[in-house]
């Protein structure tokens, strides 16, 4: 028997090899009218699997044999899978070789419609599914009287198919049906979640993300381009990251790629690279804002940013952004022979660190851990000491003897005005600085976590009614020793007092048209993030600092907007009244 070799399916019609053939459910087709029959696309058949463990509800406990996942395909729907797990839990088939799906089905339990709430259906040639992609996800509430569909638009053959439910469902589900044809398929086109890129992180053997310094291996995928494009790559280390973020239920992560990689078409070619989760921001945009400015204002380098959807192991976990991780190298820091520091409030947190002469926490990232010797950590933090005498000296204004032959000052003005303008708590909290061999002088930047920025701090807020900058206000994280030298820069030295005027002037013109910007930035988040707020439901709750909780993503966009409107005028007054 010849093979079919090519198939295209549109509805319910079926073009294959050039002829056109009508109704191919249930129906038998001919190859040029050969008395030899084969399906097409079929309703598809195999050995089922999944967890194991399922629940007695009657009797509150494990079971294998109420409830079970052989149940999801008995053609019973009044009979239903129920895993005893309530998070992570999946049932699925092995369809013993390839099949290219074309639709699936699936019917709810009784009751439990919005169960089925962000299911993914999942693809793999692996039985442990470590190669999952996601081919359809469930995004509307289901129904319980008969099976509903959807289309899948994946080119790719899977020998494994599973539906892995939603966290906190137990997987309940009444029926599973895949549908789809014989052939290994092609990689010319994958599913994304949303109009966003779609990461998916596979751990190795199904392992939870639990610690900020253990790494996990991992597969992972970065499905962008409407499903044209996909980055796959194995042998990536997974583990959390952040500070205060980490603590959220929605996780922050790094990874690490075996290979230096530029995904998304980032400007960078590196091994290293953040998911930002953005928990605490309800508009999902803050950080993407701040970078926007930051690139209006001029500062030498601003990292990459790109909203995403994130799936870790056949579960959605929200809307991210995948982000340069901050660090020396080519399209980021620019100081391969230099060093990367940290005014950090978390400094006692990390390897390598001091404490300068003023009391001011530095972290040192550059050389890294491992590398730094004895006589770089002596030099970078002699230097930063005599930045601080110089600063603070008698002579501070001198172009020689004063602070400008240590500290770049265009550089740190350029910071302050991202950070005041947008309204930043933390500006000073962290504060990145660099020196490069080429230039003896510190610079300050990348600027870098601006979750709490634009009017999102109930220590800050009203921002526009606060006195005087942010930095000097009671609601300030800085330490004093960090406050002194901000003062001593934009308010005594009077060069510099002058520089910054004329840089505001500068950047004000550019930042006019920011909430179109804002606009733009929502339409485009739109879709992902109907879906983050079903996984997390906070807009009618206040988490980290917020002051308000607007209960829609539209209200909190506007806060945004109002707020910028606001800044550019009280940015005027207060850098005008220096």
């Amino acid at each position: 028997m010849r093979h079919l070799r090519s198939m295209v399916k549109i509805g319910s019609i079926v073009i294959v090899a050039g002829l056109f053939v009508a109704g191919c459910k249930g129906e038998e087709m001919t190859e040029n009218g050969g008395e030899e029959e084969k399906d097409v696309v079929r309703k598809l058949e195999g050995k089922v699997v999944g967890t194991e463990v399922s629940w007695d509800v009657e009797k509150g406990e494990e079971s294998r044999k109420v409830n079970t996942r052989e149940m999801a395909f008995d053609g019973d729907g009044e009979t239903f899978f129920l895993a005893y797990e309530a998070d992570r839990s999946w049932v699925g088939l092995d369809l013993g070789e390839k099949h290219v799906i074309t639709k699936v089905g699936y019917r709810c339990c009784k009751g439990f419609t919005k169960r089925v709430e962000l299911g993914l259906f999942e693809g793999a040639n692996e039985p442990g599914f470590a190669d999952a992609v996601p081919i359809a996800m469930v995004k509307e509430m289901g129904r319980s009287d008969e099976v509903l569909y959807i289309d899948v638009n994946c080119t790719k053959g899977f020998r494994y198919v599973r539906y892995v439910g939603p966290n906190g469902s137990h997987c309940r589900i009444a029926e599973l049906e895949f549908y789809g044809y014989d052939g290994e398929g092609d990689e010319s086109r994958y599913y994304q979640l949303t109009n966003l890129p779609t990461v998916v992180i596979n751990t190795d053997g199904g392992q939870d993300i639990v610690s900020k310094t253990e790494e996990i291996g991992s597969n992972v995928f970065i499905i962008s381009d409407e499903g044209r494009s996909c980055l796959a790559a194995s042998e990536t280390k997974v583990r959390g990251r952040g500070n205060y973020s980490w603590t959220t239920p929605k996780k922050p992560y790094r990874l690490k790629f075996a290979k230096k990689q530029s995904p998304l078409g980032a400007p960078a070619k590196e091994k290293k690279w953040t998911l930002i989760n953005n928990y605490g921001d309800k508009t999902l945009m803050r950080n993407i804002l701040a970078f926007e400015v930051s690139r209006r204002a001029g500062m030498a380098y601003t990292p990459f940013c790109q909203p995403v959807d994130v799936v870790v192991n056949g579960v959605y976990q929200g809307c991210y952004q995948l982000c340069d991780q901050v660090e020396v190298g080519d399209g980021r820091v620019a100081a391969k022979n230099g060093y990367l520091l940290e005014i950090d409030a978390y400094a006692w947190d990390e390897e390598v660190y001091f404490v300068s002469n003023n009391d001011m926490p530095v972290t040192v990232k550059y050389p890294k851990d491992d590398e730094i010797t004895q006589q770089q950590y002596d030099f970078i933090s002699g230097f930063f000491n005599e930045m601080e005498a110089a600063l603070f000296g008698d002579d501070f204004t001198s172009d020689t003897e004063g602070y400008r032959a240590y500290l770049d000052v265009e550089s740190f003005l350029k910071n302050f005005i991202v950070g005041e303008f947008c309204g930043n708590t933390d500006t000073y909290w962290s504060v990145y600085m660099y020196k490069d061999g080429a230039d003896g002088r510190l610079y300050t930047g990348p600027v870098w976590d601006y979750d709490l920025a634009f009017e999102n701090d109930d220590r800050t807020h009203p921002i526009n009614d606060l006195r005087g900058f942010i930095y000097e206000t009671k609601g300030s994280v800085a330490s004093s020793a960090v406050r002194k030298m901000v003062t001593r820069i934009v308010k005594e030295d009077p060069e510099a007092r002058a520089q910054l005027k004329s840089m505001w002037r500068e950047t004000r013109a550019s930042l006019l048209d920011l909430c179109d910007y804002v606009d733009e930035t929502a339409e485009l988040l739109d879709e992902s993030q109907k879906l983050n707020f079903k996984r997390w439901p906070i807009l009618s709750e206040r988490v980290h600092q917020n002051f308000q909780a607007l209960g829609s993503y539209k209200a909190e966009v506007e806060t945004v907007k109002s707020y910028i409107i606001a800044r550019l005028d009280r940015m005027n007054e207060l850098v005008n009244n220096l």
